[in-house]
């Protein structure tokens, strides 16, 4: 498998190199050099197929041979060992339910695949491999579940202070051994800002083996578009066509699905959910994109203002690839972009209880709400909609319990945390601040 930087079409790279880099030094994200079509045999007999066998065909049709079919095959047996249900609700909407991994959260599924594929890639390695990760919520606690006490890797979470909740917040700083987790006083950008500093930072590079588990790396996406797949199979005898809504922060979830689109998933349409953070609705709305500083919701894993995967958006809309038509014409053909409140967000967590008897989380009745407007357009009816359900809504108790009259059960997996010590590191969001941490932690002279 060979890729190449959005910046630089010719730094190209092997899949190796870009997984453990995750970041090229031209500052733009690797993309596959070839995104293959699955077999219209596959899609039409879908139905056959176990989540399991699903993530195996797209994983070999993408890796083209640079893996043998016996590893890729216990990578997945090992990464996607439980399931992503579509629940229905109506004739017209369902909810895939991305929450039945370690960390209740839809980031498990490339959290795993990512470990099981840097441990295969790391076992002969004589340095560690140092993890940095920003994290607005989910993506933490991911990564820390997936790469827990692995040999030779070590994680750094950066994680905004004050701005995840309490049991997100314990599940990055309660496990220790080898995950640090650090605080940093600011916002989710500016966390995310301090990962891609570092790794084009050469003093870091040259002495640390530093790699991403954020949405950046490619190893993330892959396995993200297993459940487009997944998801798609449960209702195809429905008939209808079928449309996604995805509740939205830094897009890799959405790009995973125009992954998937562009391998052959028969998705009539992707929507863009998100809160009062709007920069990719706007830009599908107005056609100019504006990042701004991250706004504080209760949604807070959609808290981001600069969303890195917009940049393989654009390079899956390029108009080299679309008979020359312009980037934004292209994509506003396939997705539509929607923003809400949090007053919104907190109407649509009752509606919905009332409505369904199904507790969602903010994240999901932002898609919700995006999912609403879609289909009261004259494009969106007789559709049939799948949500995002991103997370368990146990993780967000304190914005849901006052909003329905049924209490949020807590998973015994998260409720054990509840008592732990919290281990952080304090930090600014100066760079200056967190390089010299970095040097000081792993004797770094100079």
């Amino acid at each position: 498998m060979k890729l190449y930087s959005t910046n630089n079409k010719n730094n190209i790279v092997d899949l190796k190199e870009a997984v453990f880099k995750g970041l090229p030094e031209d500052k733009g994200l690797f993309m596959p050099l070839v995104i293959p079509e699955l077999s219209q045999n596959f899609i039409q007999n879908i139905e056959k197929y176990s989540f399991q066998e699903i993530g195996f065909e797209i994983t070999k049709a993408l890796l083209q041979g640079y893996l043998s079919d016996k590893e890729i095959k216990n990578i997945i047996q090992e990464a996607i060992n439980f399931p992503a249900p579509v629940i229905q609700l109506d004739e017209h909407k369902g909810i895939l339910e991305l929450f039945h991994g370690p960390s209740l959260a839809f980031k498990d599924f490339g959290a795993r695949f990512m470990a099981q594929l840097m441990s295969h890639f790391n076992h002969k390695e004589e340095q560690d491999l140092v993890i940095l990760v920003a994290t607005s919520g989910d993506t933490g606690g991911a990564v820390a579940a997936g790469f827990f006490d692995t040999a030779g890797i070590e994680v750094i979470i950066l994680y905004p202070s004050g701005k995840v909740s309490l049991l997100q917040e314990k599940q990055l700083t309660t496990l220790g051994k080898n995950i640090t987790a650090i605080e940093i006083d600011g916002s989710f950008d500016d966390c995310q800002a301090l990962v891609k500093k570092a790794f084009l930072n050469k003093t870091l590079t040259k002495h640390i083996r530093l790699s991403s588990a954020n949405s950046i790396n490619i190893a993330r996406l892959i396995p993200q578009s297993f459940y487009y797949f997944e998801a798609y199979k449960q209702v195809k005898s429905l008939g209808k066509d079928v449309v996604f809504s995805i509740p939205s922060g830094n897009f890799g979830n959405l790009t995973a699905g125009l992954l998937a689109h562009e391998m052959g998933l028969p998705a009539h349409h992707f929507i863009a959910a998100t809160n009062i953070n709007d920069v990719v609705p706007e830009y599908l709305k107005k056609g100019t994109y504006q990042t701004r500083p991250s706004v504080r919701t209760i949604s807070n894993a959609m808290d981001v203002g600069a969303p890195s995967n917009f940049a393989r958006m654009l390079d899956l809309y390029h108009p080299s690839k679309h008979n020359e038509c312009s980037t934004w014409n292209t994509m506003t053909q396939h997705i539509n972009g929607y923003a809400f409140s949090d007053k919104q967000t907190k109407a649509a967590i009752t509606e919905v209880y009332n409505t369904y008897n199904y507790i969602i989380d903010p994240h999901g009745a932002v898609g919700y709400l995006a999912l609403q407007e879609y289909q009261r357009s004259n494009e969106g009816r007789n559709t049939f909609g799948i949500i995002f359900e991103t997370a368990h809504p146990s993780k967000f108790i304190d914005s849901i319990q006052g909003l329905i009259p049924t209490p949020v059960h807590i998973p015994a997996r998260l409720l054990k945390l509840k008592n732990k010590e919290k281990v952080s590191i304090r930090l600014s969001k100066d760079f200056d601040t967190f390089h010299e941490w970095l040097k000081k932690r792993y004797d770094i002279q100079g």
